[in-house]
């Protein structure tokens, strides 16, 4: 595990001197976004951080830029991006999430890998070792766009592009901006944006830093998020070093329980966790090297987060690490009526989790004897990423071409446990009650091999309109979690990569898009019954997704909904005592979504926009014996450009002072809940300095 430690901190010296002299990325005009329409789904942006130009005009990918980004204010990345067709962020407590995106909400160790979050085309964490709540380690608040692509993306992405992707591009201010936001609950915004030019070099600088005393007991959280940018051309290289730095200390609360317990005035406020909390930072430099066919991108990443699992009988606290670093590599080989580009990856991460218990679990006999304090897991792991991959689009007439994308992916992890092996006390005693729950497998080396392909055909139409059909493959290896963080009697996860096999079919034009897709999962890795880690559960899906829009006179309408059924494929008692049965719908899952939006000018210097979202009703149970029956939310935006340099904003969320829930669930025979938070004023004011 020493040589892998070298090569991370020799990764490590190379990406701080890149930082400082190397000539990456490009100049500043090719950074700057140009958005077509804010609101339509395609736009083009001109960097090298975004991933349009690799995954092509065939399937469905949204982007929100910049002008969108600041209208919505989001103060959660579920504000965003619940704005696209298919996707559903559940907002957990404080900056807490779940993640959906053409699938149901996923939760457990492992749940993060199923959607890849990228930051300028660079994976946020390496392979196995992401974090569900991964989104709040992007700058969503400031970014210059945010790519969301639905469906499986491995075949251009990787690993954990199994079910979609969002690719945050981080901004190069061209203004000295600052801006100031008041809300609720001792809620504060402030964000910074400046930039100056010395010769040849473009510097820039985007801080936003906010803190809210939380709607519910002791639910109160402080984030901060930095990035840093340089930008040249040097010796006919295009240039862009950049860093990332992001902090966030938040006070946790736990689900609200009983039946519909969101709509209860006392409960809706309570917090049963008031000594639960989260605490996590990460940086990441990365550079980019651009000249004539080639881009080379190296990158360093290092995070660490320690919460306590309040969710869990005994309330262990983790603590997990990883220092990672990479390159990636891009060749343009494209000729006259073909586009190809070759390219490969090369990453090595090392990382540790360790979980202790301090005080003694409370509650049934067999919880007591089965979950005891002290030292649960100590483990290390290093793993090693390779992969090579091409991406084609050949013109087969002046209205015709086929576009084909496959990547090939090698993985290993070297696991090294640091405690008692087996599933004893931390003393080396044994369990009543059939044994302790946690289990700590043997020192050991797995590794994975996979492959991602995609093929499709695209005809141009009457009226800058497109048709296209793609057949593609998603897959992702097992998270170090699932491997080595074991329960029970099993002393060896034998676990498979998950695999998903999907066609999409799809209409778009400037105002309407439309998709239907078909998807089937086989090695879906879950726990079964004997709280085992298994792969060998399916999933199949199939659903329509639509975005249109309108305009008459200052007036816009926009459409975004989708429909969608998601259900097992097996038959299986899994963990919680329940039942799967083939042909039960995967718990929050909702077969509908969607929003409708009327945005207007108020006369020459202000805009408003009426927002109504909707969440369809679903299980939230394997069983399919519990149910949320959904809801419907109003928001309102007002922007008023009171000068030329100032801007003031208003925005109210929850006009009509729902009572629902954020998140539902059902677990250990009882409903559980997140309640939303009820009627909220935002006051906002934005100034240029220059």
């Amino acid at each position: 595990m020493s040589g892998t430690k070298k090569i991370i901190q020799s990764l490590s010296t190379l990406a701080l001197v890149g930082a400082a002299t190397l000539p990456f990325g490009v100049i500043a005009d090719e950074w700057r976004t140009q958005a077509v329409d804010s609101a339509i789904e395609e736009v083009m942006v001109i960097s090298s951080g975004s991933i349009q130009a690799r995954l092509g005009t065939s399937g469905s990918i949204t982007v929100l830029d910049s002008d969108e980004i600041a209208k919505v204010a989001a103060t959660h990345p579920s504000d965003l991006l619940n704005r696209v067709a298919g996707v559903w962020v559940n907002k957990g407590s404080g900056q807490e999430h779940l993640t959906a995106i053409r699938s149901s909400i996923y939760t457990g160790s492992g749940a993060c890998g199923e959607f890849a979050f990228l930051e300028d085309g660079i994976p946020l964490r390496p392979h196995g070792f992401c974090n569900i709540n991964n989104l709040f380690e992007l700058n969503t608040e400031q970014a210059a766009a945010i790519e969301v692509w639905r469906g499986p993306a491995s075949a251009v992405l990787g690993g954990n592009a199994l079910h979609g992707a969002v690719n945050v591009i981080t901004p190069v201010p061209s203004e000295n901006v600052v801006g100031v936001e008041v809300g609720p609950y001792d809620f504060h915004r402030v964000s910074l944006q400046a930039n100056t030019q010395v010769g040849d070099h473009q510097f820039g600088i985007s801080l936003v830093t906010a803190s809210s005393g939380g709607y519910r007991a002791d639910s109160g959280y402080g984030q901060q998020k930095l990035h840093l940018s340089h930008l040249t051309d040097l010796a006919g290289w295009a240039v862009k070093n950049q860093a990332t730095m992001t902090l966030l200390n938040q006070e946790t609360g736990g689900y609200v329980g009983g039946f519909e317990s969101y709509d209860d005035s006392v409960l809706r406020k309570s917090n049963p966790n008031p000594e639960a909390f989260r605490d996590a930072w990460s940086g990441r430099i990365n550079s980019e090297l651009q000249k004539d066919a080639w881009t080379l991108k190296p990158y360093l990443r290092r995070s660490k987060m320690q919460f306590l699992q309040h969710f869990l009988p005994g309330q262990p606290l983790e603590d997990n690490n990883q220092t990672s670093g990479g390159l990636i590599v891009d060749y343009d080989l494209s000729r006259s009526d073909t586009q190809l580009n070759l390219g490969g990856q090369i990453e090595f991460m090392s990382g540790g989790l360790r979980e202790f218990q301090a005080s003694p679990t409370t509650g049934s006999a067999f919880l007591v004897a089965t979950r005891p304090a002290g030292l649960h897991y100590d483990y290390d792991v290093d793993s090693q990423l390779i992969a090579g991959f091409y991406d084609l689009v050949h013109s087969l007439s002046d209205d015709w071409r086929v576009i084909n994308s496959l990547r090939l992916e090698y993985l290993n992890y070297d696991y090294s446990n640091n405690h008692i092996i087996g599933n004893t006390r931390d003393d080396g005693t044994t369990c009543s009650r059939g044994g302790c729950l946690y289990t700590r497998p043997a020192n050991r080396e797995d590794d994975f091999s996979n492959v991602g392909a995609r093929i499709g055909f695209e005809r141009d139409l009457a009226d800058a309109s497109m048709a296209y059909a793609t057949m593609s493959t998603g897959f992702r290896p097992p998270q170090v979690t699932e491997l080595y963080r074991l329960r029970g009697g099993q002393t060896i996860a034998d676990l498979n990569s998950e695999r998903l096999n999907a066609l999409e079919v799809g209409y778009k034009n400037d105002n309407l898009r439309v998709a239907a897709f078909a998807e089937k999962t086989r090695n879906f890795i879950l726990r079964d019954s004997e709280a085992f880690n298994v792969s060998d559960g399916r999933t199949r899906s199939v659903g329509v997704e639509f975005s249109g829009n309108v305009k008459v006179g200052s007036h816009r309408f926009d459409l975004v909904t989708s429909y969608a059924e998601h259900k097992y494929d097996f038959d299986r008692a899994a963990d919680g005592r329940e039942q799967i049965s083939d042909g039960n719908f995967l718990d929050s899952a909702p077969r509908w979504l969607g929003q409708v939006r009327w945005s207007s000018k108020l006369g020459e210097r202000a805009e408003q926009e009426l927002e109504l979202s909707g969440v369809g009703s679903h299980y939230v149970n394997a069983a399919n014996t519990a149910k949320y029956d959904g809801h419907f939310v109003l928001n309102w935006r007002v922007q008023w450009q009171a000068t030329d340099k100032a801007e003031l904003s208003l925005r109210v969320m929850n006009v009509l002072d729902e009572r629902y829930a954020d998140r539902a669930d059902f677990a250990f025979g009882n409903y559980r809940y997140f309640p939303a938070l009820p009627r909220q004023f935002y006051l906002g004011a934005r100034y240029i300095l220059d």
